[in-house]
């Protein structure tokens, strides 16, 4: 069985380090310790992680936040590097790998891309198409709140139908930068977007792209 997951738990707990706690992220509000923190807790509170999607646990999933935000950083990347207790879901492989595995990638360009001198980092095949297999069973949940019509497009020609509706947008880049464009990370996904000027420009003012 593959461990992206596990691969690039340890990928993003070394950037962690390396960047510093205040460095600044994609996901708006947070700085590194904010996202370390937002890892933890997803992993290891879940009486407070349903907040994530869950509007009536959020004031707790915020108090919770803010208490691991507060603990030293260098015991938050721990924890990152540790992995969940036994207790949770995500110890079990199977749903680490197929969970874990966006989350992670994710979150790591949220990292990187946010630094003045990103560049792209080169992914195998190997793992581009275990992105694109996660992506095709995460399309229509990520690209519900769409405005257009969204089609998500490999360069090798296969898609997936993120939205139905018209005028269809088709968006073209390799699984990661897709994944990344899909969770409303536009600005900084290396894709290409055709179809109608003004589709386009309404899908990239949207911020009801992701989970």
């Amino acid at each position: 069985m593959s461990t992206f997951a596990k691969r690039e738990r340890l990928l993003l707990a070394d950037l962690l380090e390396t960047v510093g706690p205040d460095a600044p992220t994609l996901c708006e509000g947070w700085a590194a310790r904010d996202l370390a923190a937002h890892i933890v807790v997803r992993e290891r509170r879940p009486d407070a992680a349903g907040g994530i999607l869950v509007k009536q646990l959020a004031a707790r999933l915020d108090r919770v936040m803010e208490e691991f935000a507060a603990k030293p950083y260098e015991e938050l990347l721990a924890l990152i590097r540790t992995g969940p207790p036994r207790f949770s879901p995500f110890a079990v492989k199977q749903v680490d790998e197929a969970s874990n595995t966006v989350e992670f990638y994710v979150h790591t360009e949220d990292v990187r891309r946010a630094q003045p001198d990103w560049s792209p980092r080169e992914l195998d095949p190997v793992f581009q198409d275990a992105l694109w297999s996660r992506l095709e069973r995460m399309a229509r949940l990520l690209g519900r709140g769409a405005p257009t019509g969204l089609v998500l497009r490999r360069p090798d020609g296969q898609t997936a139908v993120a939205h139905r509706g018209t005028p269809v947008v088709t968006v073209t880049g390799e699984p990661s930068e897709l994944l990344m464009f899909a969770h409303g990370r536009k600005d900084v996904a290396r894709v290409e977007l055709e179809g109608d000027a003004d589709a386009i420009t309404k899908l990239h003012e949207s911020r009801q792209l992701g989970i």
